[in-house]
């Protein structure tokens, strides 16, 4: 497309399937074509004009979301900046009301897709501001959902599902209509309440929408495996993550859907001691800005549950310095983790101080308990109670926290034995609860077979007992458990 402010041309083609796009990505008109988004998520979308008009924006809102749902992002958040600044057009414009709404909510969506909720959920607010139909209010309502579920905004997520429903049940549209954003940003709200019913409903109206998309059915199992884990179903939960990941239909598959059950299939993994291939499936698994799949906070999870306690502070120091560049869902969990690791390790006051952040993040983001999945319920409850200590203030966020706790934490290991043990002990202690091998916690701990032996005896002796088997039994007590 060319026009007299200098746009970059484009050929009649592509104009034609941005126009048939653009329209498609409103409620009332069906789903864009696939062979339009692969058309347009391959094409280059120039400089910015010198003037913006509606036709510009329309063909550079059908690229973003082509590129949001056809995995073309390699360009990351520089595509944006190329045309923004601050949310902002760097060029002067004169655009309608509904064709900024669809750029920004097109904006929007590409951010969630590259995995900066914190950016998109500004461009959505944008759109809403100008939207002027039903339709353009329910897509931005649409991308706003996303954006705020996956920065755990999880009340102000709520408060645009609902809207969102509303609008679409009194204009009365077809189920092809809904919007893939809506329904995954009601799942990651919904993951915040470890409600498993919810969860498989989304996913029923996500296959009922689009049962032939690949995309949708990626993200269909995607939730499903999800209430596996929080059901601890890990036995289906793995089998199905594994086919999803390494299937065919892999390669169809929007990447931020990818991420998110590839650290699940990880967790999972790591809850039945499988923590060498935990940490290989993530090997290779980059953390792209912004966070929103945080993999360095997956691999701290499973470091913890391996008595690896220093290298969760090292593998999370990165994390905690980007401040307000960290997507907040993903950082309650790493601050979670770094407290039972500082706690572990001796350093009280560290613990403590980490954890009032999340007790306080998590009371100002709607109660989310999901940073507490698979960690064990006695180190959250002693964090906990030396929160409330250090600041009575917190005490009705924590007390709503704990109504939950025992749905999702993992199982402790017996607080009173590991008393008894030194910090290093301490940490081999947890890997003893395990499947590991003597062999392979010599080599998971970087030391020789016969000083894991030496560290074994010290600790048989303190527990009293001369058995691995005696000395587990003793570290997993029944009635240590939630």
């Amino acid at each position: 497309m060319s026009d007299s402010h200098g746009a970059t041309g484009h050929s009649a083609t592509l104009r034609a399937a941005a126009a048939h796009t653009f329209a498609r990505l409103e409620p009332g008109h069906g789903q864009p074509l696939p062979r339009h988004l692969s058309l347009l998520a391959e094409a280059e979308p120039g400089p910015p004009p010198l003037v913006w008009t509606d036709t510009r924006a329309m063909l550079l809102s059908a690229m973003l979301v082509a590129r949001a749902r056809n995995d073309a992002l390699g360009d990351g958040i520089d595509l944006v900046s190329r045309y923004f600044d601050t949310g902002r057009l760097t060029r002067p414009a004169a655009l309608s009301g509904p064709a900024r709404s669809g750029l920004f909510a097109s904006v929007a969506e590409y951010c969630a897709a590259i995995g900066w909720p914190q950016i998109g959920g500004h461009y959505a607010a944008e759109a809403l501001m100008f939207a002027e139909t039903p339709a353009q209010r329910y897509r931005a309502l649409s991308v706003q959902a996303l954006n705020l579920g996956l920065n755990a905004e999880y009340p102000a997520a709520t408060v645009a599902i609902d809207e969102a429903r509303r609008v679409f049940v009194d204009e009365g549209w077809s189920i092809e209509n809904t919007s893939h954003c809506l329904l995954l940003g009601d799942g990651l709200v919904t993951v915040s309440t470890a409600d498993m019913d919810h969860m498989r409903e989304i996913a029923d109206e996500l296959e009922a929408a689009q049962p032939d998309d690949p995309y949708w059915a990626f993200s269909v199992g995607m939730i499903r495996v999800t209430a596996m884990f929080i059901d601890r179903n890990l036995t289906t939960g793995l089998a199905d993550s594994r086919q999803l990941l390494h299937g065919s239909g892999r390669t169809r598959s929007f990447r931020i859907v990818r991420d998110l059950l590839l650290g699940l299939h990880a967790d999972m993994l790591a809850a039945q001691g499988e923590f060498d291939e935990a940490m290989a499936v993530m090997a290779n698994a980059a953390t792209h800005p912004g966070h929103a799949v945080c993999f360095p906070m997956q691999r701290a999870g499973v470091l913890l549950q391996m008595g690896r306690e220093r290298e969760v502070i090292e593998t999370t120091n990165a994390c905690v310095a980007l401040l307000d560049e960290h997507c907040l869902r993903t950082l309650t969990p790493v601050l979670t983790r770094r407290a039972v690791a500082f706690l572990r390790l001796g350093s009280e006051k560290r613990a403590v101080q980490s954890m009032e952040s999340v007790v306080q993040l998590i009371g100002r983001t709607g109660g989310s308990v999901t940073p507490f999945l698979m960690i064990p319920f006695d180190d959250t409850e002693r964090l906990l109670s030396l929160v409330v200590e250090h600041n009575p203030g917190l005490a009705p966020t924590v007390a709503m926290m704990r109504q939950i706790l025992p749905m999702i934490a993992a199982r402790s290991n017996g607080s009173g034995a590991f008393a008894a043990l030194t910090t290093t002990e301490r940490e081999l202690a947890y890997l003893l609860t395990s499947p590991l091998g003597i062999p392979e916690i010599a080599r998971v701990r970087n030391v020789s077979v016969n000083t894991v032996k030496s560290q074994v005896r010290s600790i048989y002796g303190k527990l009293g007992v001369s058995s691995r088997e005696d000395a587990v039994e003793l570290l997993q007590r029944p009635d240590d458990w939630p």
